[in-house]
C-alpha cells in the first residue's frame, strides 16, 4: 500500500497495520528460530552426555589395554559425525532465519519504492513546471539503488551457496580422514 499526499486516515492506518504485521512475523520467526536453537542445544547436550556415559562404561568394562584402545578409537568417529550434524543443523536454522528476514525486507522494500514513486508522481503533477527533471533524477537514483541491491543480494546468495558447498566438501573429507585414521589405529592395535 502506497502512501501519497492524498492518503486517507484509513489508508494510513492500513499501511501501518501492514508494517506492524510484518514486524510481528519477523519477531515470530526470530522466536521460532530461538526455540529451534534451544531445542537443538538441549538435545545435543543430552546426546553428548549419554554418549560419554556409554563410552566410559564401555572403557571400564574392557578386559585389557588393547580392548580399551580399540573401544576408544571406535568412539571418536561417531562424536565427529554428531558434531558435523550439529553444525549442519545450526547452519540450517540460521539460513532459514536469514531467508525469512530477506523475504520480508524485499517485500516491504518494494512497497516503499511504490510509495516513493507515487509521492513523486503526485509531486510532479502539483509542482511548478521545471520539477520534472528533479523527479526524474530521484526516480533514476531509486532505480539504480534497487538494481544495485538486486545485484548485491544475488551475489550474497551465490556466495552462501558456494560456502555451503565448500563446507559440505570439507565435512566429507574430515569424516573420511577420521574414518581412515580410526581404521588404521584399530588395525595397528
Amino acid at each position: 500500500m502506497a502512501l501519497s499526499l492524498r492518503s486517507t486516515p484509513e489508508h494510513v492506518t492500513a499501511v501501518h497495520k501492514a508494517w506492524f504485521d510484518t514486524l510481528l512475523a519477523i519477531f515470530d520467526n526470530a522466536l521460532n528460530s530461538a526455540e529451534k536453537l534451544a531445542s537443538l542445544n538441549i538435545s545435543s547436550a543430552r546426546a553428548a552426555l549419554e554418549d560419554q556415559i556409554s563410552g566410559a562404561k564401555s572403557l571400564l568394562g574392557a578386559k585389557d589395554l588393547q580392548e580399551a584402545l580399540s573401544l576408544q578409537g571406535g568412539l571418536v568417529q561417531p562424536q565427529i559425525e554428531k558434531a558435523i550434524a550439529y553444525s549442519r543443523s545450526l547452519h540450517e536454522i540460521s539460513s532459514d532465519v536469514q531467508e525469512q528476514l530477506a523475504k520480508h525486507l524485499e517485500l516491504h522494500l518494494s512497497e516503499v519504492n511504490k510509495s516513493i514513486t507515487a509521492v513523486l508522481d503526485l509531486y510532479s503533477k502539483i509542482s511548478p513546471g521545471h520539477s520534472e527533471f528533479a523527479v526524474t533524477a530521484v526516480k533514476s537514483a531509486i532505480s539504480a539503488a534497487n538494481t544495485a541491491y538486486g545485484h548485491v543480494s544475488k551475489a550474497a546468495h551465490q556466495a552462501a551457496t558456494i560456502t555451503q558447498a565448500s563446507v559440505d566438501a570439507a565435512t566429507r573429507s574430515t569424516v573420511r580422514a577420521v574414518a581412515a585414521t580410526t581404521a588404521a589405529k584399530q588395525k595397528a592395535a
